[in-house]
């Protein structure tokens, strides 16, 4: 499974850029695609999250200004980001991880995000 990312990009504070995230075969089994953040020196940490079912996960620092949503029959993942601030800034990674007994575990290639102040 290839993870396609794309929609990086450099933008000033309180701007909005969209990542999307796709799949490159049918995902089957119940699963979490998302995006991960990625500083220099720094260990991957989550951004956001969407289930299967719907169930969003996010960190604090986003919540109430990005939004991630699935299109499950195009096998992609979306994040809005709204009101990005400088430190948004860094390589945003996709992520695919199989729940509920599947175990396939998938990482896309960077995008990189920058938000200058």
């Amino acid at each position: 499974v290839l993870l396609q990312a794309y929609g990086g990009g450099l933008v000033q504070a309180g701007e909005s850029l969209r990542l999307s995230c796709g799949a490159s075969v049918t995902i089957f089994g119940s699963n979490a695609m998302g995006w991960y953040r990625q500083d220099p020196g720094k260990q991957r940490e989550l951004v956001a999250t969407i289930t299967t079912g719907g169930i969003t996960n996010y960190a604090d620092s986003v919540k109430d200004r990005f939004t991630i949503s699935r299109d499950s029959a195009r096998n992609t993942v979306h994040l809005q980001m709204n009101s990005l601030k400088p430190e948004d800034t860094g390589t945003y990674y996709c992520n695919l991880k199989g729940m509920r007994g599947y175990t396939y575990h998938y990482w896309g290639q960077g995008t990189l995000v920058t938000v200058s102040s």
